[in-house]
């Protein structure tokens, strides 16, 4: 028997998970608008980077109840992020391995979602991957992307020129912006 082909932009994931299913691939970042938001302004064109990903179904046996929809999700992607010390561009490598129940309906899935550790999804007949690879790696973005130490020396207040040997004042660089100074 010939192995079913899938759509990863409209997978039905119980038939995905029922054949034990396997897909990879790897789509263009520029496909994925909103993660493709994210990267620094200056990062090469978007259209080199890729986003490698893999999905693999199966169908787990419950205690008293039908088998469970699980689907195995693994997406890596490399992203030019803007550094929040220096604002040039780190690269920030983003890798996912979930783990997704699909339960019917979305009643049951949210309620199960709070009361479980695993993430919980509703049960669809089109689920579009690339959506969920999109919102996973979303997810994975760091919170404050920064080089570990920045390419370029950091322009800092306290290289203004100051009168005296005392305590910094916090508004003595506008006092001498404001005399007509510069800062460098």
């Amino acid at each position: 028997m010939a192995a079913r082909a899938f759509d990863p932009f409209r997978l039905d994931v119980q038939v995905f998970a029922s054949d034990n299913g396997e897909l990879s691939g790897r789509w263009p970042l520029q496909d994925m608008t909103r993660l493709a938001d994210s990267m620094h302004s200056d990062s090469p064109a978007t259209g080199a980077s890729q986003v490698g990903w893999s999905a693999r179904g199966e169908l787990r046996a419950a205690r008293g109840g039908p088998a469970q929809v699980w689907l195995h999700l693994r997406a890596e992607a490399r992203l030019q992020l803007e550094c929040q010390r220096c604002l040039q561009a780190v690269e920030s490598e983003l890798s996912i391995h979930r783990w997704f129940l699909f339960v019917p309906g979305e009643d049951a899935a949210a309620q199960m979602d709070s009361e479980s550790e695993d993430d919980v999804l509703a049960l669809t007949r089109a689920l579009d991957l690339r959506d969920l690879v999109e919102d996973e790696l979303l997810l994975a973005l760091p919170l404050v992307p920064r080089h570990d130490v920045c390419p370029t020396a950091l322009s800092l207040l306290n290289d203004a020129p100051q009168a005296s040997a005392g305590p910094v004042h916090p508004f003595a660089v506008l006092a001498t912006l404001k005399r007509g100074g510069s800062l460098n």
